[in-house]
């Protein structure tokens, strides 16, 4: 499939899902559901845990893993986000999304200026 085609189709599911499956590195053998954003065309997602063995621990490892989105499943390549001024859009996009009562909670938290180190961004192989 056309990367750009792939691209947008990832980018409308997450403007109307809140969840996403995630695998990083090669070898985990399940999706993990977490919250993901767009800004503008570039897609993003921040480690809750923040845990040594993560989906975002496998990517900075080894750069690679697997969205999964309704039925597709794409390969992508995954890179920390250092762009301040970029996290702070990010925290926006998250602010704006997740506006359920039930998830406020967890929102406030994930925009606390601690996740930035946490912030993965993604690109269709």
């Amino acid at each position: 499939m056309d990367k750009d085609l792939t691209s947008a189709a990832l980018i409308k599911y997450l403007s109307t899902n809140n969840l996403i499956g995630i695998k990083g590195g090669t070898s985990r053998p399940a999706f993990l559901d977490i919250w993901m954003v767009s800004v503008g065309s570039r897609i993003f997602a921040r480690s809750w845990g923040m845990s040594n063995r993560s989906w975002f621990t496998e990517f900075v490892g080894q750069g690679v893993g697997q969205l999964k989105f309704g039925t597709q499943i794409i390969d992508v390549k995954g890179l920390p986000l250092r762009d301040e001024k970029m996290n702070g859009l990010v925290s926006l996009a998250y602010k704006a999304k997740y506006t359920q009562e039930e998830n406020i909670p967890y929102v406030n938290e994930i925009t606390e200026l601690k996740y930035n180190d946490f912030t993965m961004e993604f690109f269709t192989l």
